[in-house]
């Protein structure tokens, strides 16, 4: 499997896990990513951080660190 923070701008996949931070993975589920959910990254910053990805019909921009934390099949 694959991190989110692996994919490129254009590459889609779905949610198969997801860890990290109590907190934050709480925020992020409360925003509508959880597993099972079909993700597309749309664009990255000019160094990589934070990425935009389209979730659900609407975007959702992740820090980085955000992103290694959710596989991707």
């Amino acid at each position: 499997m694959k991190k989110l923070s692996d994919l490129s701008p254009g590459d889609r996949g779905r949610v198969a896990k997801m860890g990290g931070d109590p907190e934050a993975l709480r925020r992020l589920m409360e925003m509508g990513l959880m597993r099972g959910t079909a993700v597309e990254v749309v664009r990255r910053a000019p160094l990589g951080d934070p990425l935009e990805v389209k979730v659900r019909g609407f975007m959702l921009t992740l820090r980085r660190s955000e992103a290694e934390h959710i596989e991707v099949e």
